[in-house]
């Protein structure tokens, strides 16, 4: 890990990261909408919770190319999941199956090797992290041991699983009474998907108290302890042979070779189809989905393999930025209800981070400061762990909307990295999703470009230049001096940050900076002398903080 006291070098452990939802964020071409059968648009914004709205690649790069990440401060774009997702829908909010649910958000993976058409091409993929990269911001997608999508009606007929009865048109739309454990209990008999051999059946004894043999929300878990070898599902290979060169736009070119059967267990397979992304297009990290559901010695695996293909890919790739960087390879996870606290076997598999799901959601500024000293005082003991803080994220909307200034600044100026959630900082609303049985789905509504809040949007990106440019706010020793205030150091930076200043009675620098010198309040530009009393005045605050830093 680097040290972060250079002024703008870059940290895994103290990053600014951009989760975006592809899906929702930017349609940046209209003729990618619709794919392999699918349908968009069942009627009412409530049933179109979950298709497919149009986000691309082409969208994220215009913005990217706008400067919209770079504005913002950015280190990482986090990406939702390329791979091809399931075709037809499955059912929302479980047996009540109130709207149909596709895999829009990346999470229903149905083919590793290849990209989703409704994302763009491989090349359009190619070409957006190579303009990420060129800007110094790092690339995550997400990689998951757990589970493949659910087999769903569309998919069966088109591979033909099973006789359904019915045509694609009839497939595609949305059939309430239809139940997707007895199609695939009694109708497919567990087989037709990805079979036996790789996924744990219901009905072969699991223990479902244990989250290494569970099942996540029903879905089909890969038999990640399993060594013994397998073939590469039967419908896959249909499916290749039935495309032949016809995908060739969206074929993963690292990927093609691993399309043939091998003397390898699910998981083996899984890790040389997701590492090969990183070989192909230099991905730099992983969120990994639910770690408790995987053996650590396969995370593990993955890590190791991961490392591989990236020193592979900057190997190849000389005299392009990102092949002179020299970070290893960043994995993160969720792991049920965890905080900041380091899980050794974590780390010990690879892990940097596991999401902290406890960080203040309310932007109480009379409190944050000692979340802080406990998270930079958790830095400073662990060199090979730190904190990864959110607001809101894909499954949570927790942060208090009626307060995001507030909220921005303690988490933007929180130690450790941060995940800002695509849309918290333009003021996105809930879509009409939040009526439904599942209500999560509003989290994930469309990227509100057109109703901005153009004045919480210019404190997020005045607080994450600053955060960007004085990495010792991220990395940094903290000292707490009083309720609003707290210093943050390394050996060649300081900064001192107070929450709600009074501008009548100026800011207490006695101690840390001496009569005379001049500061600079990051936040509004603004530069004053330090009193003999040991005071600072700068002409005004805005937005209840100033970050006072020694003016160069």
């Amino acid at each position: 890990m680097l040290s972060g006291s250079g002024k703008g070098e870059f940290d895994q452990g103290g990053a600014t990261v951009y989760f975006v939802i592809t899906d929702r964020f930017c349609n940046g071409d209209s003729l990618n909408d619709v794919n392999y059968g699918r349908k968009t648009d069942y009627g009412s914004e409530r049933l179109n919770a979950a298709t497919f709205h149009g986000g691309d690649f082409k969208g994220l790069l215009q913005k990217a190319r706008e400067g919209y990440f770079t504005d913002l401060g950015v280190d990482v774009v986090w990406m939702t999941d390329v791979y091809e997702q399931i075709h037809g829908w499955m059912t929302g909010s479980g047996s009540v199956n109130d709207f149909p649910h596709y895999g829009y958000h990346g999470y229903y993976p149905l083919d590793y090797t290849q990209i989703d058409k409704n994302y763009g091409t491989a090349e359009e993929f190619r070409v957006l992290v190579d303009t990420l990269h060129s800007q110094g911001i790092r690339v995550m997608l997400g990689a998951n041991l757990n589970d493949p999508g659910y087999p769903t009606l569309l998919d069966a007929v088109q591979y033909r699983f099973t006789d359904t009865g019915l045509t694609e048109a009839q497939a595609v739309e949305h059939i309430k009474q239809w139940s997707y454990d007895d199609f695939f209990a009694d109708r497919l008999n567990w087989s037709g998907w990805y079979d036996r051999g790789w996924i744990r059946m219901p009905d072969e004894g699991w223990d479902e108290n244990d989250p290494l043999q569970s099942t996540v929300y029903g879905m089909p878990d890969f038999k990640d302890e399993s060594r013994d070898t397998v073939a590469i599902p039967a419908f896959l290979h249909r499916k290749w042979d039935s495309e032949g060169d016809s995908n060739d736009p969206w074929v993963n070119p690292s990927a093609r070779e691993l399309r043939v059967d091998r003397d390898l267990s699910p998981t083996e397979y899984l890790i040389r189809w997701i590492t090969s992304w990183i070989e192909e297009f230099g991905i730099d990290g992983f969120r990994c989905d639910i770690v408790e559901n995987v053996h650590l010695d396969r995370w593990k695996e993955l890590y190791s393999a991961c490392n591989d293909a990236l020193n592979h890919w900057r190997e190849k790739h000389k005299g392009e930025p990102a092949a002179d960087w020299e970070e290893p390879f960043y994995m993160t996870g969720d792991y049920e209800d965890a905080s900041i606290d380091r899980k050794a076997e974590y780390a010990d598999a690879g892990f940097a981070s596991l999401v902290n799901f406890y960080f203040p959601k309310h932007g109480d500024l009379d409190n944050i400061v000692y979340t802080w000293q406990a998270y930079a005082d958790s830095i400073a003991v662990h060199n090979d762990w730190h904190p990864f803080s959110y607001l809101n994220n894909s499954y949570h909307r927790d942060a208090d909307m009626s307060n995001m200034t507030d909220c921005a600044t303690t988490l933007l100026l929180s130690p450790g990295t941060i995940q800002i959630f695509y849309g918290d900082e333009t003021g996105r609303g809930l879509s009409d999703a939040q009526y439904n049985v599942d209500s999560a789905q509003a989290f994930r509504s469309d990227m509100n470009w057109i109703s901005t809040d153009s004045t919480l949007l210019a404190h997020y990106r005045r607080l994450g230049r600053i955060r960007r440019d004085h990495r010792v706010i991220a990395t940094g020793r903290q000292k707490t001096l009083d309720t609003h205030r707290v210093m943050r150091y390394n050996d060649t930076d300081t900064v001192l940050i107070c929450l709600k200043p009074d501008v009548s009675r100026g800011i207490d620098v006695r101690g840390i900076y001496k009569a005379g010198s001049k500061l600079t309040d990051l936040y509004t530009g603004h530069k004053a002398i330090v009193t003999e009393g040991g005071y600072v005045y700068p002409p005004e605050y805005i937005n209840r903080v100033a970050i006072l830093r020694r003016a160069d």
